[in-house]
């Protein structure tokens, strides 16, 4: 599962790394075009496309993307990502971990960021926590959960067949470390995650 798992982050990493340049190329024809006064709705909603893109690319390439050695991220560079990502969504997103963690745990952050949304179609809050663990606690006025997977995450019950929307939850289970699992509690109107 180990050798799968660094795979699969390795995949995400080359696949995010080959689409920057190409979504860079679009936002840079997309301020030619503005500076040479051929602003229109159209051009508008391209950009705002190509801007919506490149913040979940960057999500995306952290959340997915491979997490070896001691690199650390910057607490700004974090939350940067975290707004350009959650810019314009139902769902707002709170950082509250002081410093530079390392790569590994952020990715983690941003998987359990990824399994709490799943809960919350609807919208909400997300607040994410350091301490002995991380924890995510997600927030809204209605949740859907799919218990399998909450009790697949948690080892209280093998993980049932994944769909491409649900694979953060495999990834967590094993990126969470320390051989330690999730735990998870979950409310009428509020999820909490520690990994």
């Amino acid at each position: 599962m180990a050798e799968e798992t660094d795979l699969a982050a390795l995949l995400g990493s080359r696949l995010c790394h080959d689409l920057v340049s190409p979504l860079g190329a679009i936002g840079n024809g997309i301020e030619l075009l503005s500076m040479e006064g051929r602003a229109s709705p159209e051009l508008t909603l391209i950009a705002e496309a190509a801007e919506n893109a490149n913040a979940r690319l960057r999500f995306f390439r952290i959340a997915f993307g491979s997490a070896a050695g001691d690199q650390r991220i910057g607490r700004r560079e974090v939350v940067q990502v975290l707004d350009q990502y959650s810019a314009g969504g139902r769902l707002k997103v709170d950082w509250q971990i002081e410093g530079d963690p390392p790569r590994g745990r952020v990715k983690a952050a941003f998987l359990a960021l990824l399994c709490l949304e799943t809960a919350m179609p609807w919208g909400g809050s997300v607040v994410l926590r350091d301490g002995p663990r991380w924890q995510g606690e997600g927030t809204g006025r209605r949740l859907r959960i799919e218990p399998a997977l909450w009790e697949g995450l948690a080892g209280a019950a093998p993980m049932p067949p994944l769909e491409p929307a649900t694979v953060q939850f495999a990834l967590l289970a094993s990126a969470a470390g320390g051989g330690r699992r999730p735990t998870v509690e979950i409310g009428e109107q509020r999820i909490a995650l520690r990994f």
